[in-house]
């Protein structure tokens, strides 16, 4: 039987618990599991870094949500992202990655992996013609995407990318963290692997750090979940707990993110203080078409460059009261941040630089009209 979105974030891998009927699953806080005789452990259970039932039920909705074939829950999105790497790829491989990226993924490419012997070239996700001119035949395993992209809201074809990365012989990976399964599920679409920081709209609280793979091959699945055991980058049972409950309202809580953002794009798109509002859902944005053929809507996150610049935009950061100063995304509360200096000053100086005039908007569920009172007063 098929479910939708909404069914399967309550109820996927959260049956009511066996022996008390307890409709929310039960919090497995243990590092281990008393064995029915030497070597016959109960149910497959015998170390909670190897398995737990607590992150197993996160793991099983994260896959009903994406469509994949296998979940896994990390520590973080990082996490996820670091043991995806030294899976698919080992030293002399190389990979394409965006021109515009997560600062924190920049870094783990440019000075983690870099040093194990992985190369890597940024290029434009917005052309398929830029990310096939990067490609080095037989050595390029992973065309890396954001799509919306952080924090230029760029827009990606994922289909038309996916076959690319068909001819090339590599996985496409999209991280989906800006647009949430409920908006965008690429493997649909053709990717091979969705990377998801589920601190962000998947856990919705600002209150758990935690990251996800969801991929659509089991053999690859069987592979991650090797060295996600071997490697030891899991997420701790209180914290798969508190993500899967931010999971049963995340289709909810989305579409608030949406209505707010929208207002505040039509806000801002008319102040005298703003040069540029960055938005995939406004007719005039590059990827606009697509982004409307592959996304439900086009999410909560809304860049904008302040028309003074650089110490503009930092002003502007310092004056808003309901949007928070604060880096990460996605929870109820608004956050505003400059990231030229906080979440990607690592890519200063790189192809990656962001503008410095730049600010990034988290749009929250707040009342919109209070958002937009206050972004009056930082702006005016």
């Amino acid at each position: 039987m098929t479910y939708g979105f909404e069914t399967l974030a309550i109820h996927a891998g959260q049956d009511p618990e066996a022996r008390t009927g307890s409709v929310v699953p039960p919090i497995f806080q243990t590092s281990t599991y008393a064995q029915d005789g030497v070597g016959v452990p109960r149910e497959g259970y015998e170390y909670s870094r190897s398995s737990n039932p607590t992150r197993d039920a996160l793991q099983e909705c994260l896959r009903a949500l994406e469509g994949g074939r296998r979940g896994l829950a990390f520590a973080s999105g990082l996490a996820a992202e670091d043991t995806l790497l030294r899976t698919v790829c080992q030293p002399g491989d190389h990979v394409v990655i965006p021109d515009d990226a997560y600062g924190g993924t920049f870094r783990l490419f440019s000075k983690v992996a870099e040093r194990w012997g992985l190369s890597w070239t940024a290029a434009s996700i917005h052309h398929i013609d830029t990310m096939r001119a990067a490609i080095r035949p037989g050595q390029t395993k992973v065309i890396w995407i954001e799509t919306p992209s952080n924090p230029l809201l760029g827009i990606n074809d994922i289909a038309a990318t996916a076959a690319l990365a068909r001819d090339a012989g590599a996985l496409l990976v999209v991280d989906n963290t800006f647009a949430s399964p409920y908006l965008q599920q690429p493997l649909s679409l053709g990717a091979d692997v969705v990377v998801h920081s589920t601190t962000k709209y998947i856990g919705g609280h600002s209150d758990v750090v935690g990251g996800a793979l969801i991929v659509s091959d089991d053999e690859l699945g069987e592979r991650l979940a090797y060295n996600q055991n071997a490697m030891g980058s899991v997420n701790g049972p209180f914290d798969a707990w508190l993500t899967l409950r931010g999971i049963r309202t995340l289709g909810v809580r989305m579409d608030r993110h949406c209505d707010n953002a929208e207002r505040v794009v039509d806000y801002l798109r008319q102040h005298k203080a703003v040069a540029e509002v960055l938005y995939p859902g406004m007719a005039s944005h590059p990827g606009h078409e697509t982004a409307a053929k592959q996304m439900k809507r086009f999410g909560g996150m809304v860049s904008f460059r302040a028309a003074g610049g650089e110490e503009a935009a930092v002003r502007i950061c310092e004056s808003t009261k309901l949007f928070i100063l604060a880096e990460s995304l996605g929870g109820v509360e608004s956050l505003i941040e400059h990231p030229g200096r906080m979440t990607h000053l690592s890519a200063a100086g790189s192809p990656l630089e962001v503008p410095a005039d730049l600010v990034r908007l988290s749009v929250g569920i707040e009342t919109a009209d209070d958002l937009l009172a206050d972004l009056e007063r930082a702006l005016g």
